[in-house]
C-alpha cells in the first residue's frame, strides 16, 4: 500500500507560518513523523501563496529530503512550480500531483511526468469542473488513461484518484468514488488507485470515525494508494487490521509486528 503522507500542506495554518518563516526544524519534524507512523511517500503543497509558490515548493522538496529517505509527492497544479521543484527530487521515484483530464493539464504536466519518470496522480475529472457520480469520473480516467499511454508513459505509473467530495454536501459521492476505484482495479489492470481520504468527512463530527470507515471500504473495492494523515489515532490501524481481513497481509506479519511495537489502537 502507497501511503501519501499529507501534513506538510500550507493550507494548514501551522505549516504555512513555517514555511513563511523558513522554520526548517518544524518542517523536518512533520516529515519525520509521518515517516515513522508509516508513510512511504511525503506530499509537500505550497499552493496557498501563488506568488511565493514556486520558492516555497522547491524550498520544501530540499527541506523535507534532508530529513527523510522516502521519496516526495511534489504537489501542485502549476507546471510551472512543478519544473520548478523536480529537479530538486533525489530519493527515488517522484510521484507528481497531479494531472486531470483537462487539456491544458495535460499538455502541461504530462510532459514533467515524462521526463522525471514519475509516478503521477490521475485526478477523475475534466473540462466540466468536479465530477458528479460514477460516469463523470469514469470518463475522466479513461482520457488520462488514454492521454498518458499515447505519450508512452505506462499505466503502472498512474495512481487514479477518484476526487473524493465531502458525503457532508452529497451522500452519493462516497459510494461513487467506491465504485469507480472498483472500476479501475478490476477493468484497467496494471493501473493503481489513490485518493484525499479526509475530504469524505469535511464538516462533520468525529471526522476519524468517517475517514476509518471510508478507507475500509475503499481498500474492499481495491484501492492500493491512499493520501493521508498517518498520525491521526487509529488510521494505520485500520488499515493494518483491513489488509488483514483482505488477505493482503501474509500470516498476518505486518499487524503482528505493529501490535508488538505497541502501533495498534483499539478505537
Amino acid at each position: 500500500m502507497l501511503i501519501v503522507g499529507e501534513r506538510i500542506n500550507t493550507s494548514r495554518k501551522h505549516i504555512r507560518k513555517a514555511v513563511e518563516k523558513r522554520d526548517v526544524k518544524y518542517i523536518q519534524n512533520e516529515a519525520k513523523t509521518q515517516v515513522e507512523a508509516g508513510a512511504t511517500f511525503v506530499d509537500v503543497n505550497s499552493g496557498t501563496s501563488v506568488a511565493k509558490e514556486t520558492e516555497d515548493l522547491k524550498w520544501l522538496v530540499q527541506v523535507v529530503q534532508e530529513a527523510v529517505s522516502v521519496p516526495l509527492c511534489i504537489d501542485s497544479p502549476s507546471a510551472t512550480a512543478l519544473a520548478a521543484a523536480l529537479p530538486f527530487h533525489k530519493n527515488g521515484q517522484p510521484m507528481i500531483n497531479s494531472i486531470t483530464a483537462e487539456k491544458q493539464r495535460i499538455a502541461e504536466i504530462l510532459p514533467l511526468v515524462k521526463q522525471y519518470n514519475a509516478l503521477v496522480v490521475g485526478l477523475a475529472m475534466g473540462d466540466g469542473g468536479m465530477p458528479s457520480g460514477f460516469e463523470d469520473r469514469k470518463k475522466a480516467v479513461l482520457t488520462i488513461l488514454e492521454a498518458c499511454e499515447k505519450a508512452g508513459v505506462s499505466r503502472d505509473r498512474i495512481y487514479f484518484d477518484p476526487v473524493i467530495c465531502p458525503v457532508s454536501t452529497k451522500q452519493s459521492e462516497g459510494m461513487a468514488a467506491v465504485e469507480t476505484v472498483r472500476f479501475i482495479m478490476s477493468e484497467l489492470k496494471g493501473a493503481h488507485t489513490t485518493c484525499g481520504l479526509s475530504n469524505i468527512s469535511f464538516g462533520l463530527p468525529e471526522r476519524t470515525n468517517l475517514n476509518r470507515t471510508f478507507l475500509t471500504l475503499m481498500m474492499a473495492a481495491g484501492l492500493d494508494g491512499v493520501i493521508m494523515d498517518p498520525t491521526e489515532p487509529g488510521m494505520m490501524s485500520t488499515l493494518l487490521a483491513t489488509n488483514v481481513l483482505l488477505g493482503k497481509d501474509e500470516f498476518c506479519m505486518d499487524y503482528i509486528r505493529a501490535g508488538r511495537a505497541g502501533k495498534l489502537q483499539a478505537h
